[in-house]
């Protein structure tokens, strides 16, 4: 049975969810591994107390920063490998580049699991990392690519749901494996390494009934086999809509916008891109800084934090081991709960309400979560009052950047590049996500050992400061076309009022040029 329409639309995004349910899945499990004592002695981060039977074995971290490095050099392996994958992917298609990235995460898993030492360890990690690089990269654009314009946000977002479910089924599993035995044991850790083979292995087999991006088809002069795909997805049930004129009309500007960007082939490399070298008016350079920056910042408002080191946190608001472990576990769903708020409203309220609302509640849960902090060391006899304080405005801000700040990031590169460099464009993105997540887990366990509380409020600082930010630079793209973008970026001001007068402008003219018969630029330069 071929699949078609909203069967074949909810399945492709039901696949690519299952890699973006690793992706959570392999960012979450390093907060329980971290924590087990027999990974802590392996690693020689420190040393492990018994705590008696209710807590059992308890890990002491007393080399943070290496511990920190572990976690961190991750990210260069997915800064790596974003930037392979955007060359693989361009070039290859979406479907073999998520396959190969796939077959770097399974060897990065089975070393990872099975490592001995610290070297061992950073190596598979790195591997690791290369691989998550490559669907990171790709898997969004695959996503944004089959989506239509008007739930393109929701289409991602759901994906995100699944995130965050690896989120949450890493850290129960840990906190379960705790219970065996004395907590002491290698399984406590190497398990829930190995068991990230699963899902990928899912997604590797499901991705043989997948049908390729059909703008890329396009780009690679497959135009018969794009439309019949593009046919199938957009398909009403079983429907034959070879002659639908909406359909027709996406498959043909599809096809009039690439024909019209690779006149510019020159501006494909990684280096043209940044530079913006022979990008004329379609301005790549600004989309690749505002792609990679906003990647950083998402990692900086400090949900690397939260999802990492919550554990360390909650110790700090006063709770013992066990029942920190329980409320980051908590945490965690409703991390996932959060996330269908993004579904409901990325797309009705747009990128750029859901980004400042998302600041402004990060930013005030981040100071009141470190004011309450401060208040609980400098009045122990309230430590009942402050910490529930302080956990109540953690909760908070995972909410709301589950809300918000989650996956807005995400989908943004994936609708502001032009299809020739659409790959390398996300992957620009995956870049400045490396660069946040790897700077910031490398430097959390430091900040919180030697400021603790005060942690915090930095991150508020940062909510704060990203809100102009968004103001000024990033324009709208919710419920716009992927094709209909370049027109927004055309401007020669990088700022949003102007991008949006001139985006005004161009359509004006279009239609004017339509109604009196007069050849578009893009007809006028052919």
């Amino acid at each position: 049975m071929v699949l078609r329409g909203q069967k074949l639309y909810y399945t492709i995004n039901a696949v690519a969810g299952l890699a973006i349910f690793f992706f959570g899945y392999d960012q979450g499990m390093m907060g329980g591994v971290n924590t087990s004592p027999d990974y802590v002695a392996t690693m020689k981060l420190g040393y492990s107390t018994y705590e008696g039977p209710s807590q059992g074995y308890v890990a002491t971290i007393t080399n943070p920063t290496r511990q920190g490095g572990i976690v961190s050099i991750y990210y260069f392996g997915t800064l790596i490998g974003c930037l392979v994958g955007g060359v693989i992917g361009d070039r290859l298609g979406r479907l073999k580049t998520m396959a190969i990235g796939s077959v770097w995460v399974l060897f990065g898993a089975a070393l990872q699991c099975s490592a001995q030492n610290i070297a061992w360890m950073c190596c598979a990690r790195v591997i690791n990392g290369i691989g998550t690089g490559h669907l990171n990269a790709i898997v969004p654009v695959w996503s944004a690519e089959v989506a239509t314009h008007t739930s393109r946000g929701a289409f991602i977002a759901t994906e995100f749901t699944l995130n965050i479910f690896g989120v949450v089924v890493a850290y129960w599993l840990e906190f379960g494996l705790g219970f065996i035995g004395d907590g002491n044991t290698q399984i406590r850790w190497r398990f829930p390494i190995a068991f990230q083979i699963l899902p990928i292995l899912g997604f590797m087999l499901a991705l043989l009934w997948m049908p390729e991006s059909p703008r890329w088809l396009v780009k690679a002069g497959r135009v018969k086999e794009a439309k019949e795909i593009l046919m199938r997805i957009r398909a009403i049930d079983d429907a034959n809509d070879t002659e639908s004129p909406v359909i027709n009309q996406e498959f043909n500007d599809i096809v009039d916008v690439v024909a019209l960007e690779k006149k510019h082939a020159k501006r494909n490399t990684y280096w043209s891109m940044f530079w913006g070298i022979g990008s004329g008016d379609l301005h790549i350079a600004r989309r690749v800084q505002l792609s990679i920056w906003l990647q950083i910042i998402q990692e900086w408002v400090g949900i690397a934090a939260i999802t990492v080191y919550a554990p360390t946190i909650f110790a700090e608001a006063g709770y013992s081991p066990r029942k920190a472990e329980w409320l980051s576990g908590l945490n965690d769903i409703t991390y996932m709960l959060s996330t269908l708020v993004a579904i409901l409203t990325i797309d009705r309220w747009g990128r750029r309400v859901g980004l400042w609302w998302g600041a402004v509640g990060q930013g005030l849960a981040m100071f009141l979560a470190g004011a309450f902090g401060r208040l609980l060391k400098d009045h122990p006899e309230n430590a009942n009052a402050y910490g529930g304080a302080t956990a109540f405005f953690i909760f908070v801000y995972t909410a709301v950047f589950g809300a918000t700040w989650l996956t807005i990031p995400w989908v943004y590169p994936t609708e502001t590049f032009p299809l020739e460099v659409r790959a390398k464009g996300n992957a620009w993105g995956v870049v400045g996500w490396s660069i946040g997540n790897g700077w910031l887990t490398l430097l959390n366990p430091v900040m919180f050992n030697a400021i603790h509380e005060n942690t915090l409020h930095i991150f508020g600082i940062v909510n704060i400061l990203s809100i102009p930010m968004v103001w000024a630079f990033y324009p709208e793209t919710a419920n716009r076309t992927l094709e209909e973008i370049d027109l927004l970026f055309a401007s020669k001001s990088p700022l949003v009022w102007n991008e949006e007068r001139h985006f005004k402008e161009l359509k004006v003219k279009a239609l004017k040029d339509a109604i009196d018969g007069s050849p578009t630029p893009e007809e006028s330069s052919a």
